[in-house]
C-alpha cells in the first residue's frame, strides 16, 4: 500500500456487493500491506467488475501485483 494512500475512491467506484433478497455477492478488507477479496459465487459478472477494479488501482501505483488464493480463512496470516 503505497505511503498515503486513500482508498476512497476506489471503494466509492464499485458495484454493489448485495444482490436482490440481501446476498452478498462479493466482500473485502482493505489492509495496510494490501487487500482481501472474497467472491461469494452469487453473481461472477458483479464481482469480477469489484475484483478488477481493485487490480486496476494496484497497477497504478507499481508494475506489478501478487494475487493469492486463499481457500479457507485459516489460511490467512
Amino acid at each position: 500500500r503505497p505511503n498515503g494512500w486513500d482508498p476512497s475512491a476506489v471503494l466509492q467506484g464499485l458495484p454493489s456487493p448485495i444482490a436482490p433478497g440481501f446476498r452478498e455477492i462479493y466482500n473485502y478488507s482493505v489492509e495496510k500491506y494490501g487487500f482481501y477479496f472474497v467472491d461469494q459465487l452469487v453473481d461472477s459478472e458483479i464481482s469480477a467488475i469489484a475484483f478488477k477494479s481493485f487490480i486496476d488501482e494496484a497497477l497504478s501505483h507499481d508494475q506489478a501485483v501478487v494475487i493469492e488464493k486463499i481457500t479457507h480463512p485459516r489460511d490467512i496470516t
